[in-house]
């Protein structure tokens, strides 16, 4: 068979896929865009919009039961019709990737392949009965739930973030085996439609990645919420009761008996099918492509860009890796995946933003630091919406102002977040942040405050 030759082949149509095909298209082009299922990857499909859109309904029905706080009558009980909810989520997601599959159509040098990509050889690509060659060749395969091999697991029906938005009728009680970003912002979503909630995670804490007083804030939003938090938890295991099932966890506290569990335990990368092999493309013991730092493959020709290359698991650590791609292949621009500081939220109400490192990590480095801290209870703004629990906190380093880290966890904590990043990417001191005049009433108007009261870290 002769190959269809291409100037680039692009595998994966998530959120770095289409953005480079535009690219690469408008720089005249030619090239093949893979896609095994369904244009627009986790983020469209099963992660952010979907999800998003849920917490969004959580939100409203949370907001509705206390109407009475905000001196507002409801005439009766508030329900939720999860059926609705759902299409509404479906909605948002069939949009969108109907809007994407529209800009790929629109790209003149772009062919969409609909299959499953092999790799036959370093520039050789196979999807069905199609042989495709090209010179460039970009990863973007994105990632899948972890399934651990834990007892009993293959003896009952479980859900992942993907089969969760499948799920068409609410859970009498939901167990979530998972205590980081995914499972928490599943469990709340899930409590809020009127689910009974369970969590179980084998750390000693809920969102082990955080610091403690971040952890331990989360944890009291959620038990104030009725949500059952076990943490600390072995030997998980799993059993049939009936038409439920049960999870037993540390040796002595009775199982949890749910309607239907939630595997949330961590992301596995879509690499272990693509032939990687036969093209000589190196993978790490976790099975993540290995990259540089301009998101090179060792292999010449090769680049991995997304969650299969184990830099970043975010859409926005995605899109940026296009961006780095793009700049470095089209525009002489040598930019790189390590200028790129940490920076995500947590979708749970309210919401956290986070950019830079954690406490923890500024006293593991030694380096004299600066930290200053504010609740949401002395935060005006939060105190007018009635949305208290919660707190900001910034880390600078003691000898040259540099900020190093904020964690703001409440009311629109995942925008207020972006005010201390950009800072940090304009390399400001944290006296630039002390200086600046906020608007007022605003949950960032505290930031400044906060910037102008630091104490050293001890």
């Amino acid at each position: 068979m002769t190959a269809k030759r291409f100037d680039a082949i692009v595998i994966g149509a998530g959120q770095a896929g289409p953005s480079l095909a535009a690219r690469l298209d408008a720089a005249g082009m030619s090239l093949a865009l893979i896609e095994r299922k369904f244009v627009g990857g986790t983020c469209i499909n099963s992660g952010c919009m979907p999800t998003k859109t849920m917490v969004a309904s959580a939100y409203a029905a949370h907001l509705a039961r206390r109407a009475a706080d905000y001196g507002v009558a409801l005439s009766g009980p508030v329900g939720v019709d999860y059926k609705r909810i759902k299409a509404r989520k479906d909605k948002v997601t069939n949009d969108a990737r109907s809007n994407l599959e529209s800009w790929i159509a629109g790209m003149k040098g772009c062919t969409l392949y609909r299959g499953h990509a092999r790799f036959e050889s370093a520039n050789t690509v196979r999807v069905g009965d199609d042989l495709l060659t090209a010179p460039k060749i970009f990863l973007n395969t994105g990632g899948r739930a972890a399934v651990p091999d834990l007892p009993g697991i293959n003896d009952i029906s479980y859900l992942t973030n993907s089969s969760m938005m499948d799920l068409d009728v609410l859970p009498g009680h939901l167990v979530v085996v998972g205590g980081s970003y995914v499972s928490l912002e599943f469990a709340q979503m899930f409590r809020r439609f009127g689910s009974e909630v369970t969590v179980i995670e084998k750390a000693p804490r809920l969102a082990s990645r955080e610091d403690e007083d971040v952890s331990a804030a989360i944890k009291s939003i959620f038990e104030n919420e009725g949500i059952a938090v076990h943490v600390g938890a072995d030997d998980i295991a799993f059993a049939k009761q009936g038409d439920d099932i049960a999870v037993t966890f540390s040796a002595g506290k009775p199982p949890a008996v749910g309607s239907h569990v939630l595997l949330a335990l961590g992301r596995v990368p879509n690499t272990d099918d693509l032939g990687l092999d036969k093209a000589g493309v190196t993978l790490d013991k976790r099975g993540y492509v290995v990259v540089d730092d301009q998101l090179r493959t060792n292999v010449p020709g090769i680049w991995a860009m997304g969650d299969c290359n184990g830099k970043g698991a975010f859409t926005h650590t995605s899109f940026n890796d296009y961006e780095i791609v793009a700049a470095n292949l089209l525009d002489n621009d040598p930019r790189k995946v390590s200028d790129r500081i940490e920076a995500y939220a947590l979708y749970i109400d309210p919401p956290l933003g986070r950019c830079g490192i954690t406490e923890a990590a500024v006293r593991k480095s030694g380096r004299r630091a600066l930290v200053g801290q504010r609740p949401m209870t002395r935060v005006g703004r939060a105190v007018e919406k009635g949305e208290t629990q919660g707190f900001m906190k910034i880390l600078a380093d003691a000898d040259s102002g540099e900020i190093l880290g904020c964690s703001v966890l409440g009311p629109g904590g995942d925008e207020a977040i972006h005010c201390v990043l950009d800072l940090m990417y304009a390399k400001a001191p944290i006296s630039t942040l002390a200086r600046a005049t906020h608007i007022h009433p605003n949950v960032a108007e505290l930031l400044p405050t906060i910037a102008q009261e630091l104490k050293p870290l001890v």
